[in-house]
């Protein structure tokens, strides 16, 4: 679906349509290890954020420089940074083609961790150390911003006929693979190690092993198929902000459907262990334990959901999704009552909802835009609506409890999962159309 032609199409003498790749393991390979690197370097640093504080962002200090880039580096920097990696990697995709775009998001990732794990401390440093990993943070929401767009369009742009939707799913089994290995290291390290020197240069560790990582995913990526024939379109090269500009009806359905889906994911994989502990004083290592299975649940779920929608249909999958979070959502959260059994079986009902929409956002986004703007027009609006109802997920919900009305964050989900539905009901069907070109 497009909201007006695509222009500067070669003439009609040459290929119409990219063929399918030839070697599609391969390729889903080059995407998903890739895409799990990205995201192992991503939450390293939300696992290990204690430790990188005492060391870089040291309590009691005189400078007013230091807590502010504190603040600034940990809840600005990462999730506002994504929307602009979105439409800068985006362009090179369109531009320049996705494997090009694949290989700058990955070395930029693998750069940035490395320079996390080489900040220096604030005691030797000043505020030279809170300014270093400042800097690694806006690498990093650039690359992670980036990596979506351009891993979105080459998955999907891979996939064989009918198969979309599985290959689309591979997007977040790579990326729960990548927060299940962060968590893992980070877990292994301080059971090894212990405190005290995982504040001195532990905390290091995974970060070092990511930028290694980093090369291995770069060499797999050389190795891919490029999907996209930018020397097809003899039209000057899409401008930044054409998508947009040409296909607003696109990008605004982007940022309708996205909506409740990051809404739901974040806190569903992320908060919702923070959340049973503040609401029903859970023990924290049971929390932690049943967020870990239930992830992993999830991660195996979503290729299930990818193969659902290439015989039945998007639409079925989202409003399943989303009418499902509407109506179950509060009766969900309001179950917890601070066992482990319940947040288990309470999380992994979510996760079941929630794989209507996380196994095949990559396809229907990349549905709804031709190729010669299809991964900045898909990178810029995901990612600035992810930035705005993800990233701020933990913190509406702390919100409220601090507000003293926590019963309040479970009907804001279910809301704008309900708002999400009413675009999906709207949303045409693409599963069985031929992608356009």
């Amino acid at each position: 679906m497009t909201d007006t032609p695509p222009v500067g199409l070669a003439p009609s003498s040459g290929p119409t349509v990219p063929p399918p790749a030839r070697r599609p393991l391969r390729q889903l390979l080059a995407a998903s290890v890739g895409n799990a690197v990205e995201w192992y370097d991503w939450y390293a640093y939300t696992f290990l954020a204690a430790y990188i504080a005492n060391q870089v962002f040291p309590a009691g200090s005189g400078n007013s420089l230091v807590p502010l880039l504190s603040t600034f580096a940990v809840f600005a920097v990462g999730f506002f940074m994504r929307p602009v990696g979105g439409l800068l990697m985006g362009a090179v995709a369109d531009r320049r083609g996705r494997r090009a775009a694949l290989t700058v998001t990955i070395l930029l990732m693998g750069g940035s961790s490395l320079l996390v794990g080489l900040t220096p401390t604030y005691a030797a440093a000043g505020v030279l150390a809170p300014v270093v990993l400042v800097v690694a943070r806006l690498l990093q929401g650039l690359s992670v911003g980036g990596e979506f767009a351009a891993s979105t369009t080459f998955l999907v742009e891979s996939a064989g006929p009918g198969r979309r939707g599985l290959f689309s799913s591979f997007q977040y089994v790579s990326t729960s693979a990548g927060q299940l290995a962060a968590s893992g290291t980070a877990a292994l390290l301080v059971g090894v190690l212990g405190d005290q020197r995982m504040n001195g240069w532990g905390w290091r560790i995974p970060f070092l092993v990511g930028a290694v990582l980093s090369l291995v995913g770069f060499w797999i990526r050389r190795g891919a198929e490029e999907t996209h024939d930018v020397a097809r379109h003899d039209a000057p090269r899409p401008g930044l902000f054409e998508a947009l500009r040409r296909h607003p009806r696109a990008s605004l359905l982007i940022g309708g459907v996205t909506a409740g889906g990051t809404l739901a994911y974040y806190t569903w994989t992320s908060y919702l262990p923070t959340y049973a502990e503040l609401n029903t004083g859970i023990d924290k290592a049971d929390a932690l334990l049943a967020g870990t299975l239930s992830l992993a649940f999830f991660a195996l779920l979503q290729p299930v959901g990818g193969l659902l929608s290439d015989r039945f249909g998007r639409k079925p999958l989202l409003l399943f999704f989303g009418l499902g979070f509407a109506l179950l959502g509060v009766p969900l959260l309001r179950a917890l009552d601070g066992s482990f059994l319940s947040l288990l079986l309470v999380q992994c009902a979510g996760m079941v909802l929630l794989t209507g929409f996380t196994a095949i956002s990559a396809a229907v986004n990349a549905e709804l835009f031709p190729a010669r703007v299809r991964a900045a027009g898909i990178g810029f609006p995901y990612s600035l609506t992810v930035a705005v109802f993800g990233g701020t997920a933990p913190y509406v919900g702390t919100l409220f409890k601090e507000l003293d009305h926590p019963g309040l964050f479970p009907w804001y989900v279910a809301a704008l999962c309900l708002v999400s539905s009413a675009v999906y009901l709207r949303l045409p069907e693409t599963a069985h159309k031929e992608l356009d070109s």
